[in-house]
């Protein structure tokens, strides 16, 4: 029972429905075919005795003139063997008849066989399409259907993969972001700047302060001087109009 169960289940895996009804429709036609053959086959025989029967009409007919020609020419024994004859073909001409239809009722019966036989395969043709064509499109159906799953679960597995690259983007940002802050504060050393201590960025600060306050200092004078300058022009400028 369980090698029967598993062949069973292992032929339901390999088994197409439409090459199974494809061939029981061809096992179908081929019996249709048989019972056609057989009622050819009856036509014949039936025929045969027909024309059997036809030659047997034929030689009674000629026995009953040959036994009226004889009696007429006074031989009456030709004329008795005559119709001895003619009955014996009479018998076999029953034989025949009877033959004929026995034969013929048979040949009726397979043609209405035959034509029963005929609608049912073409039923069973209609209904073996439909089903071919049902279970065609179940079958796509199921293939598209499987085609959506498979590509949802890779997207799935897409959607995770992008979120795990922003979380790592996050976190690779924030790490950025502390390291910015602890070199700004001074918490760790900038391994691009050259001025490693905190004495010598204060050196570097006043250095700058006192550059600074010197060219302000320049500018003031600068300023200063051009003002003293300027009224002592103006007045010498009078003085030549004056003149």
């Amino acid at each position: 029972m369980i090698f029967r169960s598993k062949a069973n289940k292992a032929l339901d895996k390999v088994e197409d429905p439409r090459e199974t009804l494809d061939y029981s429709y061809q096992k179908q036609l081929e019996m249709l075919q048989k019972v056609r053959r057989g009622v050819a086959d009856v036509a014949t025989s039936r025929k045969r005795i027909e024309l059997q029967a036809n030659q047997l009409n034929a030689e009674i007919d000629k026995m009953q003139r040959s036994a009226q020609r004889a009696l007429e020419q006074g031989r009456e024994d030709l004329a008795r063997e005559a119709l001895t004859r003619k009955a014996g073909l009479q018998t076999q001409l029953d034989d025949l008849q009877a033959q004929h239809a026995q034969l013929q009722a048979e040949e009726e019966k397979l043609i209405r066989g035959s034509q029963r036989l005929q609608a049912r395969v073409d039923a069973f043709r209609t209904k073996k399409e439909t089903i071919k064509a049902t279970y065609s499109a179940a079958e796509a159906q199921t293939r598209i259907n499987e085609a959506f799953t498979g590509l949802s679960e890779e997207m799935g597995d897409v959607g995770m993969a992008i979120q795990r690259a922003e979380d790592k983007t996050l976190e690779l940002q924030a790490r950025a972001g502390a390291v910015d802050e602890l070199i700004a504060s001074g918490a760790i050393d900038d391994p691009t700047d050259m001025h490693t201590d905190d004495i010598t960025r204060e050196l570097d600060a006043l250095a700058a302060d006192s550059s600074i306050e010197g060219e302000l200092a320049a500018m003031k004078a600068q300023l200063s001087g051009g003002s003293a300058a300027r009224p002592e022009l103006e007045q010498g400028g009078d003085k030549e109009d004056q003149k």
